[in-house]
């Protein structure tokens, strides 16, 4: 467990970090673009979300538990998240292609976004596409030769898992303080998001998954990993850090 301290500091010089060579030239073939271009526009533009509604209920949730420092590690947070988005955008340029405007996954989740003002629905929704995310870029980096474009995906592979790090712990927080029959309610709805979210992604996607060498069966059964990972995590009693680096998340 760490402190926002801690993960201030991290996001802070990851930020720094420069893993993508921009003098490499994109080098798509045309059956691979056809495979994975829909999905690619769809998940950059999931992000570049501003992060405002987050923020406003990280806030909230900071000022209650008198952890301010909370809110500069969410901001630094948001901002990685909006370089990958800032990645896939300039990538797709590169490609000679136009970036999406509007797509019906991400419009669905701006929506339950924009309703939600709970921090323990946003971290376990945002532990659940975040898992999906490290799935899914891993399939979009197998599923092309293109050297650019695998670089992103592994740019943005090494911040995720920190990112499920970063999530998991603050569910952990949140998730024991509840006493027992609210902690089984709890568990109860963190099913039912993470059934709905993973069958949406599957079916918005799938295309793309199957080019990365990933079918139906293999991605539920990641899915279940990293969400029963996530729920082990919560009712874990971990030691308390504060100077060392974040243990990756498992895949």
């Amino acid at each position: 467990m760490h402190t926002s301290s801690f993960w201030k500091n991290h996001f802070q010089e990851n930020l720094k970090k420069q893993r993508i060579d921009w003098n490499t030239k994109p080098t798509i073939a045309d059956s691979e673009k056809q495979a994975i271009l829909y999905s690619l526009k769809a998940w950059q533009l999931g992000e570049t979300s501003d992060g405002s509604h987050l923020l406003a209920a990280a806030t909230k949730h900071a000022k209650k538990e008198n952890d301010l420092l909370y809110i500069d590690a969410v901001k630094l947070f948001i901002k990685e998240e909006q370089k990958h988005g800032n990645n896939l955008g300039r990538y797709i340029d590169l490609i000679g292609e136009e970036r999406t405007k509007k797509d019906w996954g991400d419009s669905l989740f701006r929506k339950i976004r924009y309703f939600n003002t709970s921090m323990e629905l946003w971290t376990i929704t945002v532990i659940i596409v975040e898992s999906a995310a490290q799935i899914f870029y891993q399939a979009l980096h197998d599923a092309t030769r293109c050297q650019l474009l695998k670089a992103i995906c592994q740019d943005i592979l090494i911040d995720e898992a920190h990112h499920i790090k970063f999530q998991n712990e603050r569910l952990h927080q949140i998730f024991n303080k509840k006493h027992f029959y609210n902690k089984a309610m709890s568990v109860g709805w963190y099913g039912v998001l993470f059934f709905g979210t993973i069958h949406a992604v599957w079916f918005g996607h799938k295309k793309a998954f199957k080019a990365g060498g990933i079918e139906k069966r293999e991605f539920m059964r990641q899915m279940y990993y990293k969400f029963f990972n996530s729920l082990r995590y919560c009712h874990s009693i971990p030691s308390f850090k504060t100077g060392t680096k974040p243990e990756l998340a498992t895949v």
